[in-house]
Parts: C-alpha cells; structure tokens; sequence
C-alpha cells in the first residue's frame, strides 16, 4: 500500500526538529534561556517602584520577545562553530548533526544565515541595550570560530570569548534591557556585578574543562589548547579550583553583606552545591571519556541552577 505525502511529512518534520534541537546544543540552549529569565528577575527585584504596580502577564511576555533574538544568536554561534569544526567533531562529536551527516553543509549554512539576521534584526527592535548584547555576542561568536581570526585555536582567546559573552555581555547587557523595560534607572546594581564575577569564573571553568574530552582531535588539528599543554589532570583540578572560588565569592558576599540576597537561603544552598561538587569530582576518572563528558555536563547544571537560585535570593529578599 502506497504511503501518502501526508503521511510521511510529519515523522520527517519530527525527525527534521530532533536533528535541529541537537545542532543547538541543548545545554547552552537551555543556560541562554535560564540566564535571561533570571536577570529579568533580578532586574525587578531591585525595582522597588515597578514590583509595587507589577502584572506578571506582560512581564513573561518581555522575557519572551528577548529570549527569541536570544536564542537565534546561540544557534547562530554553535551552529557556525560546527560548521568549521566537522572534521574535528568527526573525532570528538561524531554525533553531531553535520559530523554524523543528519544535516548538510548547505542546511548548516542556511540555519546560521536565518538565525544569525533574526537575532540582529528581532533585538535592534526592542532597544539598544538588547540590540548591542545580541550584536556583541554574534560578533564575538563569530571571531571564536571562524577565520582569520578563529580564537578557538588559542586558550587565553578562547576562554575570553566565552566568559566574555556568557559573563560579562550577557548578565550586564540583559539586566539593563529588563531595566529600561521596567521604566526604571538603568543602574547596575550589586548582585548584578556579584553574579557578573560569579558567571566570568564559572565560564572560566567551563571554557577550560570542555576542552577535556576533544583532547584527541584537538590535538590531531594542532588546537592548542590548555589540556594539551598542561594534561588533563592538571585542567581537571584547576577548573575544580575556579568553580570553588566561584562558590567562595557568594558566600563571602552574603556573610559580609555585600549584597541584597535572603542569606540562609543563600548560605545553605551554596555551600550545599560546592559540597556537591567536591563529592562528585572526587568519583571521576580523568582517563575515562565517558566520566569526564558526564562531569562536564554535571558542571552545566550547576551554572543552570545558580540562574535560578540567585535570582530567587534576590527576590525573596525584596
């Protein structure tokens, strides 16, 4: 019996969607969307006068319209990253849409071209500030992986980009749009800057220890970066290192009453994931692969959980 069109088109479209959710890498997908919400959060919560006449309705709708520019410049960027990176994802990602072969080069190509003019163009109409956070991380995004410049190739410039944009960029320039939304000053408050110094470090950590598991084809493609340098148990404990210092500057700032946090809900919930951390870490074998992917993806939800924790602090606060 011969299958209809019809009938064939949604399974396709089905597996069509599947393939593009891999190729956005989810992980960052989901961090871009937890961070925006958050510091929209956080915005409010340092607005006394917009909390006093606040509806929710059209506050998740503000949060929506920014997260879709969003969202398109992070396909855009770890979609072009793929797209110079095949054959080296063929070693380390071979999973990955293009190095499996799931999408083409030309449906890469397309899918970065269409997200890449979104962002800019969904973000410039909504204001400056969101306009020059979506342009500064394109830019950026666009110098790490594509040439001449292609930063990826060197560990100082590559660690800069990344926690540039998810430190610096994004926290500060996405805290200033829900601002300028809310009718309030744009002023950047303390726990912006808290979080600012919290994400640099933790991006930090996260720009070195990805490197980890794509030893083998970072170094068959002459990528210089620090595990190569260093060896892999030497980037393990650093990365280590930075995330507790991470954890150590929140607490410090909270015990010193630095910032406008609820303190026991702060207090116990930090130093319960860097207690988590140490425990996990000391279960990983570096010389596997496979624990220390997982590891790494471990350290993700960490950075996922500090958008809604710390924000939640700020909230509860005022």
């Amino acid at each position: 019996m011969a299958v209809s069109k019809s009938n064939m088109l949604l399974p396709q479209t089905i597996k069509w969607l599947k393939t593009l959710w891999k190729f956005s890498r989810p992980h960052t997908i989901i961090g871009t969307s937890l961070s925006v919400t958050g510091l929209a959060i956080m915005a409010l919560a340092a607005d006394a006068a917009a909390r006093a006449n606040f509806d929710w309705l059209p506050f998740l709708g503000a949060i929506a319209t920014a997260l879709v520019p969003s969202l398109c410049a992070n396909l855009y960027i770890v979609g072009l990253n793929q797209l110079e990176d095949v054959d080296i994802d063929r070693i380390n990602k071979p999973s990955l849409p293009l190095a499996s072969g799931e999408f083409s080069r030309k449906e890469g190509l397309i899918i970065v071209g269409i997200t890449g003019a979104l962002a800019l163009v969904l973000s410039a109409i909504q204001g400056t500030s969101l306009w020059l956070t979506v342009l500064l991380s394109v830019a950026i995004g666009t110098a790490y992986s594509l040439p001449p410049f292609r930063l990826k190739r060197f560990p100082f410039w590559a660690a800069l980009c990344i926690f540039g944009v998810r430190g610096i960029i994004v926290n500060l320039g996405f805290f200033l749009h829900f601002q300028q939304y809310l009718g309030g000053t744009q002023r950047l408050s303390a726990e912006v800057w808290a979080l600012t110094a919290f994400v640099i470090l933790f991006a930090f950590a996260i720009a070195i220890f990805k490197d980890i598991p794509d030893a083998e084809g970072d170094r068959k493609f002459k990528i210089n970066t620090l595990t190569i340098r260093l060896g892999t148990r030497s980037v393990f404990d650093i990365s280590r290192w930075v995330l507790t210092a991470c954890y150590g500057l929140m607490i410090g700032a909270t015990v010193l009453g630095l910032i406008a946090v609820q303190p026991l809900f702060l207090l116990a919930t930090h130093i319960g994931l860097l207690s988590w951390l140490w425990v996990h870490s000391t279960k990983v074998n570096v010389k596997d692969k496979r624990q220390i992917s997982a590891f790494y993806q471990f350290i993700w939800q960490l950075f996922f959980l500090e958008y809604i924790l710390f924000p939640l602090a700020c909230l509860w606060k005022s």
